[in-house]
């Protein structure tokens, strides 16, 4: 049983549904104790599968964010003033070594939905020239991938978007077995430092802050971040699954989160509009 609109799924080879990857989705998302995952993972293992990219038990990889901003944090600020119909740029590679896929986004929110765009370059032709120059675009394998990267650039460049703060963290992950657009993921050990231009730093274990602590997450207990994600149908056992283990729905976002922290590592107060936030 759905709710809301559904969206249909394809057939791949072997039978099985085709991840779905909607352009316009849900995004729900819950600061939780780290305590509380069993028992979630429990749950959600009767309507989802682990997800292929993932490896271990549970099934998790490295997610390794450069998040960029104008130089006044205009979409920082978008962010914690909870502007309506506001955007993120950044880009973002899995695992630490280093010798994946460089993915560029931009992330809208759009009222009560989110829609994502990207496009896809190798790490091995990743190069500061792919945000400098205008003429220095790669081939895509299709029109609308062009298409993504030249919108990532044309809004990267009328506010003169710079990487401001490298973020990481490991992300368990899990695809609904019957609607293939469901995802729900569980954060943890998110940790942040400052970029230094575009590069990406590999598997360095120092240099790090930590966000997900009582301060960062602000509540009483250090925790990880669980998020579902779906197309315009919402399959019936996510609500039943929220209701039943009490879940308060936030707005947490981890850019927004280290800046509040970096402020404070700086000797400063915040308000909730973090308006001490400099760099």
């Amino acid at each position: 049983m759905m709710i809301g609109l559904g969206q249909g799924s394809v057939a791949g080879p072997d039978g099985k549904p085709l991840v779905i990857v909607p352009r316009v989705r849900h995004e729900f998302k819950y600061i939780v104790p780290a305590s509380m995952a069993d028992d979630i993972r429990a749950y959600v293992q009767m309507f989802c599968e682990k997800d292929p990219n993932a490896v271990g038990h549970p099934p998790s990889y490295t997610v390794s964010t450069l998040q960029l901003d104008s130089p006044s944090l205009s979409l920082h600020f978008a962010k914690e003033r909870k502007l309506v119909n506001r955007f993120k740029l950044r880009v973002r590679t899995y695992g630490t070594d280093l010798n994946g896929t460089v993915f560029f986004e931009v992330k809208r929110k759009e009222t009560d939905y989110v829609c994502k765009t990207r496009s896809r370059v190798s790490m091995s032709e990743y190069r500061d020239e792919l945000y400098t120059d205008p003429n220095c675009i790669p081939h895509f394998a299709t029109e609308e991938e062009t298409r993504n990267h030249i919108e990532f650039l044309r809004l990267s460049r009328s506010i003169g978007a710079r990487p401001v703060l490298h973020i990481r963290y490991d992300r368990e992950s899990w695809i609904g077995t019957e609607d293939r657009s469901v995802r729900v993921t569980m954060d943890r050990n998110l940790r942040y430092r400052k970029a230094e231009g575009y590069r990406f730093f590999g598997a360095e274990p120092t240099g790090w802050r930590v966000m997900d602590t009582e301060v960062g997450l602000r509540r009483p207990f250090a925790g990880m971040i669980l998020e579902v994600k779906s197309a315009l149908g919402v399959p019936v056992w996510i609500p039943t699954m929220i209701r039943h283990f009490g879940l308060v729905r936030s707005g947490f976002c981890k850019y927004s989160t280290a800046m509040r922290l970096e402020s404070l590592f700086g000797g400063g107060s915040y308000s909730a509009t973090s308006e001490r936030c400099h760099f």
